[in-house]
């Protein structure tokens, strides 16, 4: 058997790309339906060519260091958040992001694209809102190519995933990125929400970078099994407090003596992403309280 990463499935067929750069067009074997095992596009897979034949099997998929369902993508390291002036950020989704990126342990870094429409005042309220999570914030533009160079460095080393809403322009950024030619979205005037027009999650290998291009979304659910408790743990800029919060574990949200509940008072903290925070947390509170039916 030979080793290798799937690059992209469609149809129940998955192109797999070995050490060498050679690719090869796979059917996965019955049992991985019978196990519940879906393969992802960035799955280490080892994998039976078939010389003479179309189609190889794709024979094992190899432990996974991360997993996202959605984007479904399997091995990332390095999430790309990113937004845009347009269409209107969705701020929510990028919490949302940011939890998930920390429940697999992936680290997330934050693109804002098309920032020649505004100036960069976006850029500049998506730092403010994300400083005291030690995120870095880039302000880009794929039109005018700026700060592509400090993405393309940023990303360097990492097996990279973006992810965002449509529209926010992924794949015009990957285009200038990588030095190919992707397919990209417009803006719809009329509800100035983005259209999605990447349709398949497909792995790249241009100028250095690794890089799954994924469909944009706009609408992401936690893992219903994600406990409350836990929430707070995701956001890195409540550490420095929540030690000293009177009540262990504390959620931060009404509880008498909490150092978080302080320092947001005192504007140590986004009062908006506070107030999504508690947004998230009910939402959360919910679902594992109704987790049994």
């Amino acid at each position: 058997m030979m080793q290798g990463e799937i690059k992209e499935g469609r149809g129940g067929l998955y192109t797999v790309r070995d050490a060498q750069g050679q690719e090869y067009v796979l059917r996965a074997k019955r049992r991985f339906r019978v196990d519940g095992m879906t393969p992802l596009p960035g799955d280490r897979v080892r994998f039976t060519p078939r010389p003479g034949e179309e189609h190889g099997w794709l024979e094992e998929i190899l432990p996974r260091s991360s997993l996202c369902l959605r984007p479904p993508v399997a091995n990332i390291e390095m999430m790309v958040i990113v937004m845009a002036p347009k269409p209107i950020p969705d701020w929510l989704l990028v919490d949302k992001l940011l939890i998930m990126a920390g429940l697999q342990h992936i680290k997330p870094l934050l693109a804002v694209n098309k920032s020649d429409l505004d100036g960069g005042a976006c850029a500049e309220a998506a730092r403010a809102t994300y400083i005291a999570t030690g995120m870095q914030v880039l302000s880009v533009s794929a039109r005018t190519g700026q700060g592509l160079e400090a993405l393309r460095q940023a990303m360097k080393g990492f097996f990279c995933c973006l992810a965002g809403q449509s529209g926010v322009g992924k794949s015009a950024l990957l285009s200038r990125l990588l030095g190919v030619e992707l397919v990209s979205g417009a803006i719809s005037h009329r509800i100035s929400r983005g259209r999605q027009t990447t349709r398949h999650t497909t792995l790249l290998y241009e100028n250095g970078l690794k890089v799954l291009d994924t469909p944009g979304f706009s609408l992401l659910d936690l893992p219903p099994d994600l406990e409350p408790e836990a929430l707070p743990g995701l956001y890195p800029e409540f550490a420095p407090y929540q030690a000293g919060c009177y009540f262990q574990p504390c959620l931060h949200n009404r509880e008498p003596g909490c150092r978080v509940i302080d320092a947001e008072q005192a504007g140590e903290l986004d009062p908006a992403r506070m107030a999504r925070y508690r947004e998230l947390l009910q939402q959360v509170t919910t679902t594992w309280r109704n987790r049994y039916g």
